[in-house]
């Protein structure tokens, strides 16, 4: 596949259906490769949208929140397989998100994790390459210490602390960005794309114009100060090319994509309430999949071809057979 998120646990429908990405400044989300489908609609008539079969119906299709029937068929528009170079490194934070559009253009996908209460910046530079490359993979024990040790178990422990203890979290934060993310290494592309998570959390994410994403991250470092907050989790922030799917969250602009987390015994309300402000005051779209607390009004004015989408809705499914109370929320009843 052209792009992947950094997590493949999902069902192919659902990653397209609400809009799981990964980054890239000139790669579209995984909805952006799709081709074709196949739905059952609300009658239980079988609706074929292609490039040559009601093709007007493909952009709302193919990201279309489970709203416009079951997807039983997807095509995909792959590419040649070919190999990723993974270069992880801690950076200086300031240097990274002053020239964050720079960095991102440069290459072919570029991330970084910024651990709150620390001034190092996590980066993460993969380099698309021939499928014949000569590979360098990680080892069985790189990948057991770095991933599920470090990544995962200790991860956990640090949650776990800093519940317990948040006074803890800045300390065990700087110990985290000097452990984590030093690294280069080379593998089939999905070997790279994908990581493993372990510790369980709940995640805010907004899409932003790719002009205000550092902005935004400054907002967000703000609000963190301000408020006192000991965050343990990392915040995540990536590029994307704009696309032309009418619910997509980089519809018609070059995106930039922010995400905080908390760790799932924590309460986040406060936390993601106060990130949520700042990424609506930038042209915030939020991530379908992931919490926010828009509702249809809001999301009419953030969406050029909304109107489209639910009068769409309407037709294929006038009765309502696949709503329920989210889908009521965002897209009206």
């Amino acid at each position: 596949m052209t792009n992947l998120g950094d997590i493949d646990r999902q069902s192919l429908s659902g990653a397209i259906s609400t809009g799981t990405h990964g980054t890239g400044a000139r790669f579209g989300g995984i909805a952006s490769q799709v081709v074709a489908a196949t739905l059952v609609t609300a009658d239980g008539d079988l609706l074929t949208v292609s490039e040559t079969e009601n093709a007007e119906m493909l952009p709302a299709v193919a990201l279309g929140l489970g709203v416009l029937g079951i997807l039983v068929d997807i095509t995909i528009q792959c590419v040649p397989a070919f190999v990723l170079e993974a270069v992880e490194r801690p950076e200086p934070l300031d240097a990274v998100v002053d020239d964050l559009e720079t960095r991102a253009d440069a290459v072919d996908h570029f991330e970084f994790y910024w651990f709150p209460h620390t001034a190092t910046a996590l980066t993460k530079t993969n380099t698309r390459l021939p499928a014949g490359t000569a590979r360098r993979p990680l080892t069985a024990t790189s990948r057991l210490v770095d991933d599920v040790l470090v990544g995962n178990v200790v991860h956990q422990s640090v949650c776990s602390a800093g519940r317990a203890a948040p006074g803890l979290v800045p300390g065990i934060n700087r110990l985290s960005a000097r452990v984590w993310g030093d690294r280069t290494f080379s593998d089939a592309s999905h070997r790279v794309f994908a990581t493993s998570r372990g510790v369980r959390f709940r995640e805010m994410e907004y899409a932003v114009p790719l002009e205000n994403l550092a902005s935004v991250f400054r907002g967000v470092q703000r609000v963190i100060d301000e408020n006192g907050w000991h965050v343990e989790f990392p915040i995540e922030v990536r590029v994307a090319a704009a696309d032309d799917l009418w619910l997509s969250t980089a519809t018609g602009r070059a995106t930039g994509y922010l995400a905080v987390h908390r760790y799932w015994k924590v309460d986040p309300t406060a936390y993601f309430a106060a990130v949520e402000e700042v990424m609506l005051a930038h042209g915030g779209r939020p991530h379908w999949g992931k919490m926010h607390t828009l509702g249809a009004t809001a999301l009419r004015a953030l969406y050029p071809r909304f109107d489209d989408f639910t009068a769409l809705r309407d037709r294929l499914d006038p009765h309502r057979a696949f709503r329920n109370p989210y889908l009521d929320r965002v897209l009206g009843g």
